[in-house]
């Protein structure tokens, strides 16, 4: 299952038999079977004819909106996604199991980090990665004890704030200066690759946690509120140092990217243009269908491991005396 990614401008998908045709005027871009179609994802301004909602709601594939930069407007879903009978299970586990999973949640997130860092530090000698290995250890360990959730997101904060000061040692490009992480909005074009590559990753967290009939607004570690999908925001943390910062590292350092020619600034940020987005989510997806071993000794494409992640946290919310376990690179 493949998701198709409309981040040319001023496109329309349209639809032939069981075909969907990517058109900006009379030129066509590409094609995609529908049958092997997971979701579809627009950014900004290009759109899609009835035909193809309709075609698409009928076959359970959720149609995303996003802005050109990343941000999820919202989806459009089939009438059935509405009734979620595992709602009610998620929303029967207990505080402390809420907590305990939170705990590996953020553990995870912090020994997916360090790991990171880790394999950097073995290619370059680094004072300040030494000193960030030891503090993400630390806070590591005390995140699996931490007592509450305001506690545990206290040791979350600190690993984030640590983790994103070694970040620019792990940089061989002097065209690309990092100097912190910046959200709302990314004040450069590293924070812009890092919160494009975030939302493009929640996006498809939150349509495989729809697929398996989860509740994405019922969550463990983080929040809902303002219709913010909770749970695709606690599955999205033990992902984002092995599949996202590592991407991101990997385009600034190969020089695939361009610092002056695939970002534009507007509105006090700084954001992937065009052309940028379609590098980013090409790399992207290469880096996706590369194969790794799992436990067994099978190879399994990376998108197999969302999939696995998701399908984990759906056995536990089932069976909560079997703890949910976050994904762990080594």
């Amino acid at each position: 299952m493949q998701t198709l990614y409309v981040s040319q401008q001023n496109c329309y998908v349209c639809l032939q038999k069981e075909t969907l045709i990517i058109k900006q005027g009379e030129n066509v871009y590409g094609e995609v079977q529908l049958p092997l179609l997971e979701q579809i994802l627009i950014f900004g301004s290009s759109q899609v004819t009835t035909q193809v909602i309709r075609a698409c709601l009928l076959r359970d594939i959720p149609i995303g909106y996003l802005s050109r930069m990343g941000y999820c407007y919202g989806r459009i879903l089939p009438i059935s996604r509405g009734y979620r009978q595992l709602s009610r299970y998620q929303q029967q586990l207990s505080p402390i199991e809420k907590l305990i999973t939170a705990r590996a949640i953020v553990r995870g997130k912090l020994k997916n980090s360090r790991v990171l860092l880790r394999r950097q530090r073995q290619k370059r000698e680094s004072e300040v990665l030494e000193k960030v290995l030891l503090s993400l250890d630390y806070l590591a360990e005390q995140a699996a004890q931490a007592e509450t959730c305001e506690r545990l997101m206290g040791f979350e904060g600190a690993g984030a704030a640590q983790y994103f000061n070694a970040f620019s040692e792990c940089l061989t490009n002097a065209d690309f200066v990092f100097s912190g992480r910046s959200r709302r909005p990314p004040g450069n074009p590293v924070n812009a690759m890092l919160s494009f590559g975030y939302q493009v990753l929640w996006n498809h967290l939150l349509a495989l946690i729809e697929l398996q009939g989860l509740d994405p607004y019922c969550a463990c570690l983080h929040q809902a509120h303002d219709g913010h999908a909770a749970l695709a925001s606690d599955l999205i943390e033990e992902f984002r140092a092995p599949l996202v910062d590592s991407l991101v590292m990997w385009l600034i350092n190969r020089k695939m990217v361009n610092a002056e020619s695939d970002f534009e600034f507007n509105n006090g940020g700084c954001y992937l243009n065009d052309t940028g987005r379609k590098k980013f989510l090409k790399a992207f997806l290469q880096r996706m269908t590369e194969e790794i071993k799992i436990d067994n000794g099978e190879k399994q494409p990376k998108w197999d491991i969302l999939n696995q992640q998701v399908r984990a946290f759906k056995q536990f919310v089932y069976n909560p005396s079997h703890s949910y376990q976050p994904y762990r690179i080594d």
